[in-house]
């Protein structure tokens, strides 16, 4: 005799489980039956030890506890999954989805116009082929027929909108009927099974159904879920002690959720409450969270896991692929050599420094100018190391996808990085999700013929590999033990689970109780008809499983928070029919209280620092170092004496500061061969000629210059014609981009140094005048209001200090605006001489004082500190009312 019972708490509050193991009891003595003879059917395996535990207590024989897949996997085998059959291996399934996609020629002309969109559609068919094929081997092999004959009859072709989504339906059931027969078929019809318990939660399973329907022998089926009209009435109605204590808390934000949540758990710990359940609905939350109780060594187990692609092995491979690209950035490539790479013959700590200082210092930042730089000793040698390694990766024909895997595996090897995967455990799940373990008798039949079939270019194949190690979820398959202190889980997972309490953060109407997203490639009904997830389903699926969740453990907390950043939150819509439950028993939720610790701190005023550095004074000074000290003294402190600055970022796109650098450049090569004046054509075509080679040579690629070189096409005219004009009044180039340096005795040691753009001699009327041109890539109405008070223009008196040091005569200064929409304009620095001598003096004053002790405190103010580097380091921002300006604090 079969009976179907709806299982709720004890009178005297006593768990489930007791209660689902004695109504087994009865029911086998009343049928005669023998417990040991017995199979009781779980709907997910985390249940199995309290199940266990329970039928165990009285002493009798244990029937045999399992679920439908584990039970199914002790009969035999799973079946070999043969090539281009759906074998639920999303990695495989992938593959051959994209085959069958691409062997359309509208499949095939689809990617080419629109691969995100393509990318997507391939994903939402292999889930949907999932579904179906989940939902037919759930039922009776005679009955599989049928079912797949309705859905064909269900999606009709038609024309007009969602003709491309029936399409790929279409294809999803004719996939999943190539299904091989699932292992679950052997328990059809299983012989030496006495009865049957199905133990429901969250529905009924419908394999599980299928199975009791099928069999002619008895089953006990025992319901514990909720009635589903009334959800909430059943909490503590029949023994109100029993009721689980409901705290909810609302808070601020994210940051606020995950630190309260952090802190319940905590506070559960401390009083002996284990093991506690934390509710995994918020992927990112959880990680904060399980970051917070790491610092208090609480042992943790993790039954949601996270993706694997966020771990380091799983960066430590996309590195290596991100830095083999055609169009790979140094940056890149410096990112991977730091990941774990070992180099023989080699201290790689210092060749690896020494190779990122250069390509900073040079700002190459791309890896295909490597080949035309000289680099350093030790920066050469990891370099071609490196790019032996990467030569096995680099490919521009497509081959197939396990030719690629063996590649990458050879690359690992060759930069030492494979052993370190291979003893870490989220480095073997890496290698296993991308079967790269060289296990080919393990792998299906239809894995190894995709891959052999499947060409992929490069960039497919880091797409692949990027996909997949996004797919794949990392579970640490380190145990804790047998009483962790916390158990994250999912919802779905919490229940029927003896647990002593629950906190459940992300109760907000984004993560608990939101609307459903509607089947991608079906609509409800035709869903609802074939037995797949509709949106209904998974609602009525959700709220079974948060009752549940309420009545897992006798102290529940729920948290919510008030903004996701910039978005509002509102209470969960379950929360809220969880009030209004209550609320009709006068009944209400306790008001939770944060067990965080409040700390007073006493209010420490940060204000104006001015310290003092009298054994720091440079050896060396710049222009721009002595501008520092005069527009803000901590500036020059922090920047100039500490050596506090930023390495330069390795920046792809080309901007102003690598435009000016070259253009310098090919100034200076053009008038370094410039013999004579020529006609202004030639001259012009001569400045495009030297700046292609002078790109080449800096690394500078030709679509991230295309703006710049559109404005050098403008320039270039423009600056031989101003050039033919100086050439009529008889000024000659005298040279560019000298270094110079000066030492004197009022500088107590310290070399002024510098780089001259550029030294004509010009005629005037009294005599040849050495003339100093410094180019700026700018207009020339700010360079005007700076030579506008000619002793606060640092930079041309500077230069005409060193040029003084040199030579004796005649001085002229300029900055030259290459710039002006208009012409190249000339903007002298009147009576610069002057300026230099009155520079010299004060900076002599200057450095007296700073080797004097002198505090140099944090004065700029307005554009001085709008883009000063050390802002942050005098905490300007941070100042109180009242500054302290105290020398040397």
């Amino acid at each position: 005799m079969s009976e179907r019972v709806v299982v709720d708490t004890l009178p005297d509050g006593g768990p489930r489980w007791v209660q689902i193991a004695a109504l087994t009891r009865a029911w086998a003595q009343r049928e005669g039956l023998s417990m040991r003879d017995l199979v009781v059917l779980l709907p997910f395996a985390q249940l199995l030890p309290a199940a266990r535990h329970a039928y165990a207590a009285s002493g009798e024989w244990l029937p045999r506890i399992e679920t439908v897949h584990t039970l199914a996997a002790s009969v035999g085998p799973a079946a070999v999954t043969l090539p281009g059959q759906l074998g639920f291996d999303a990695t495989t399934d992938q593959l051959v989805a994209l085959e069958l996609l691409l062997g359309r020629p509208w499949g095939a002309a689809w990617q080419r116009r629109d691969p995100r969109g393509f990318e997507r559609a391939v994903v939402q068919f292999v889930a949907t082929a999932h579904e179906l094929g989940r939902a037919a081997s759930a039922l009776p092999p005679a009955r599989r027929d049928a079912y797949f004959d309705l859905a064909r009859n269900s999606l009709p072709p038609a024309s007009g909108p969602g003709t491309t989504e029936r399409m790929l339906a279409r294809m999803a059931v004719e996939w999943a009927c190539l299904c091989p027969a699932p292992a679950t078929d052997r328990l059809f019809g299983m012989p030496s099974i006495a009865g049957w318990v199905v133990v429901q939660a969250g529905g009924a399973e419908p394999l599980a159904a299928n199975l009791v329907a099928e069999s002619a022998t008895p089953f006990l089926w025992l319901d514990t879920d909720p009635v589903e009209a009334h959800p909430f009435d059943g909490l503590g109605q029949a023994a109100p002690q029993a009721a689980p204590q409901l705290a909810v808390g609302r808070c601020d934000g994210f940051e606020h959720e995950a630190q309260c949540t952090a802190a319940q758990v905590i506070e559960h710990v401390r009083r002996g409450e284990t093991p506690v359940a934390l509710i995994a609905q918020d992927r990112l939350l959880m990680r904060r969270v399980r970051a917070l109780l790491e610092r208090h060594a609480l042992q943790v187990v993790d039954e949601t896991g996270w993706k694997l692609s966020t771990t380091h092995a799983a960066a430590q491979v996309m590195s290596l692929l991100r830095a083999a690209a055609h169009d790979a950035t140094t940056d890149a490539l410096i990112d991977w050599l730091k990941s774990g790479t070992g180099w023989r013959g080699a201290d790689q700590r210092l060749a690896i420094g020494a190779f990122e200082r250069e390509c900073r210092a040079g700002n190459l930042a791309r890896v295909a100018v490597l080949d035309r730089i000289a680099l350093g000793t030790q920066a050469e040698r990891i370099w071609r190391a490196a790019a032996a390694v990467l030569r096995g990766l680099v490919d521009a024909g497509a081959r197939p996808l396990q030719d690629w895997l063996v590649a990458l595996a050879e690359a690992l090897h060759e930069c030492a990085a494979w052993p370190s995967l291979e003893t870490d455990d989220a480095g073997w799940q890496v290698i296993e999700a991308l079967r790269m373990g060289g296990n080919a008798a393990a792998e299906s039949p239809a894995w190894s013929a995709s891959a052999q079939r499947s060409g992929l270019d490069f960039s497919g194949f880091r797409q692949w590999v990027d996909n997949t190690l996004e797919r794949a979820t990392f579970v640490p398959s380190r145990g804790i033990g047998a009483s962790p202190d916390v158990v994250v889980t999912p919802l779905a997972h919490a229940m029927l689970r003896p647990f002593a309490a629950v906190v459940f953060p992300g109760a907000d109407d984004a993560h608990l109780g939101a609307a459903p997203a509607p089947h991608p490639l079906l609509s409800e009904a035709v869903a609802g008809e074939l037995g797949l997830p509709t949106a209904a389903g998974r609602r009525r699926v959700e709220i079974l499983a948060f009752v549940h969740g309420l009545q897992a453990a006798p102290r529940v907390t729920l948290l919510h928070r008030r903004t996701d950043g910039a978005q509002p939150l509102a209470m969960s819509p379950l929360l809220e029919r969880l009030s209004a439950a209550l609320a009709a028993r006068g009944l209400a939720w306790q008001p939770w209280r944060d067990p965080r610790v409040e700390r007073h701190l006493a209010p420490t005023p940060i204000g104006m620092t001015a310290p003092g550095a009298p054994g720091l004074v440079p050896l060396r000074l710049s222009a721009s170092g002595y501008e520092a000290l005069r527009a803000c003294p901590y500036r020059f402190f922090a920047l100039y004496l500490l050596g506090l600055r930023e390495p330069d970022e390795l920046e792809r796109e080309v901007e102003k500061r690598e435009y000016g650098t070259w253009l310098h450049a090919v100034l200076f090569e053009f008038h370094r061969d410039r013999a004579a004046p020529a006609v202004a054509d030639a001259e012009v075509a001569q400045l495009h000629a030297i700046g292609e080679r002078v790109r080449l040579a800096q690394g500078l690629g030709d679509a991230d210059f295309v703006p710049y070189a559109a404005s050098f096409a403008t320039l270039a005219p423009r600056y031989v014609a101003w050039l033919h004009r100086r050439d009529d009044l008889g000024a000659r180039w005298n040279g560019g981009e000298e270094r110079l340096t000066l030492q004197t005795e009022a500088l107590g040691g310290t070399e002024l140094h510098g780089v001259l753009d550029r030294i004509d001699e010009v005629p005037t009327e009294l005599g040849l005048v050495t003339q100093l041109i410094d180019y700026k890539t700018s207009g020339s109405a700010a360079l005007k209001s700076r030579v506008g008070e000619p002793f606060e223009d640092t930079q041309l008196a500077f230069y005409a200090l060193l040029m003084q040091g040199r030579s004796g005569g005649a001085l002229s200064a300029a900055y030259l605006a290459l710039d002006d929409k208009g012409s190249v304009e000339e903007v002298p620095h009147k009576q610069v001489a002057r300026s230099a001598e009155a520079l010299l003096e004060g900076l002599a004053l200057d450095l007296r004082r700073v080797r004097g002790g002198a505090g140099l405190a944090a004065l700029g103010e307005g554009a001085a500190c709008e883009k000063c580097a050390a802002r942050g380091v005098c905490r300007r921002d941070d100042w109180s009312a009242a500054p302290l300006a105290e020398a040397g604090s």
